[in-house]
């Protein structure tokens, strides 16, 4: 096992549902000590989301089980003064905050950056909102599907006679929790440099227009407003969903050598003459017929067969799969992304959950204990405030030295410099 990047991080987790746990569940995986600070007897919302009624009857719904694996849960009600005094204290001893709150309930809850800053200088806050915490719309509430309509994705997703369409999973909120992740990370790296945290503001709506791509960058650069193409890239042609024997399967024949290689394949080489198809921009003019004339040429064969020759001779392809499907894949098997743990509603079932996609040394890093019980770490608060403090004590000295021995090296450079100017 290696050294997770993140080891002896100690992250306060005061967010709930998605975007904010996701992006601890990816501290966690790195390495961080992620306490979800939870309210008495209800703890995190989405304990009582997901398909399975009594799951979430039990706290422990699909939701939450998803990504708080690994992660540590306390009570504290923050209008207790005993328990706002047991949070200071590992506030005090904390690396990062994190929280989803809307713009201004921790500054009214007395939690304010400034008296974080005071409580602790080397503290990360992170504040995760669906508009930043400045701006004319910083007060309005936001679910992910607000923030999908508000970002424009949702005039862009499904076909010009069925959008705007909902993209299918929670991809603001997702995207909000990596974006914030990556802060954060970036935060505490130059926190290493110069012994001071950071305020960090993570607008969700921002955070989606900036992993559009396309979408917002043609549109910025060209002026020309993106349209709804349903399953079809529109940059290049045939690039898509096409429809084999036995099911669709997506091709991406983005290159001139590619769409060759596509038509004789297909046994239509008659297309490549075709001055309709000749060259990119005329085959994005003229995609429907293009695809309808592909589309007959490759349903004479079931996917698989098209899959293996199609990439065999360098054409992008790959069937269309259901979730079900995409998660059986050998290839999640051979990299480690599911995981199987204990499952903390069901005692003596698994439960399975994934990884981040990322491999460390060629190490994937799992979750090292199922998600808790609401309240499951209690017993352990006033230890973890205690251990938290004398380590973030320690830390601070280690930066100290390391800032006076930079310091000493940097003035021994300017001395040796300025004798060399002498010299010259």
């Amino acid at each position: 096992m290696h050294v997770r990047p993140l080891d002896g991080i100690r992250v306060l987790d005061l967010t709930n549902v998605l975007a904010g746990p996701y992006c601890s569940y990816q501290l966690m995986l790195m390495g961080a000590e992620v306490v979800k600070i939870e309210r008495p007897g209800q703890g995190d919302l989405a304990r009582s989301l997901g398909p399975d009624a009594g799951l979430n009857r039990d706290g422990v719904g699909a939701s939450f089980l998803a990504q708080n694996a690994g992660k540590k849960s306390v009570e504290l009600d923050l209008k207790d003064a005993a328990d706002r005094a047991l949070f200071d204290d590992l506030l005090t001893g904390a690396d990062v905050l994190l929280e989803n709150f809307r713009a201004g309930v921790l500054d009214r809850m007395g939690y304010g950056a400034d008296r974080l800053a005071q409580i602790n200088e080397r503290l990360v806050y992170c504040s995760i909102s669906g508009f930043g915490h400045s701006g004319p719309m910083s007060d309005a509430p936001a679910y992910d599907q607000i923030v999908q309509g508000l970002a424009g994705m949702m005039s862009v997703t499904g076909t010009p006679q069925t959008a705007p369409q909902r993209i299918g999973f929670p991809v603001c909120d997702t995207t909000g929790g990596l974006m914030a992740a990556f802060a954060i990370s970036s935060a505490l790296l130059h926190r290493e440099r110069t012994g001071v945290g950071s305020r960090l503001d993570v607008s969700m709506l921002e955070a989606s227009l900036s992993t559009m791509g396309w979408a917002v960058s043609n549109y910025l650069v060209s002026g020309i407003p993106p349209q709804p193409l349903g399953d079809q890239n529109p940059t290049a042609a045939p690039s898509g969903t096409f429809h084999a024997l036995d099911g669709p399967l997506n091709i991406a024949a983005n290159q001139q050598r590619q769409f060759e290689t596509l038509c004789r394949l297909a046994g239509a080489p008659e297309l490549i003459a075709d001055p309709r198809f000749g060259e990119r921009e005329q085959r994005k003019l003229h995609r429907a017929e293009l695809n309808a004339a592909l589309d007959r040429a490759l349903a004479a064969r079931p996917a698989a067969d098209w899959v293996r020759e199609l990439n065999a001779a360098g054409v992008p392809a790959a069937r269309v799969l259901t979730v079900p499907q995409a998660l059986e894949q050998p290839q999640l098997e051979y990299r480690n992304f599911v995981t199987e743990l204990s499952h903390p509603g069901r005692p003596g079932q698994p439960l399975r959950v994934v990884g981040s996609g990322i491999l460390v040394d060629g190490e994937a890093f799992v979750p090292p204990t199922p998600p808790p019980l609401l309240g499951e770490h209690n017993a352990e608060r006033r230890e973890l405030a205690r251990r938290w403090a004398a380590s973030a004590a320690a830390a601070a000295g280690e930066t100290t030295a390391s800032a006076a021995a930079a310091a000493g090296e940097t003035t021994a450079s300017a001395a040796a410099a300025a004798g060399e100017a002498t010299a010259s």
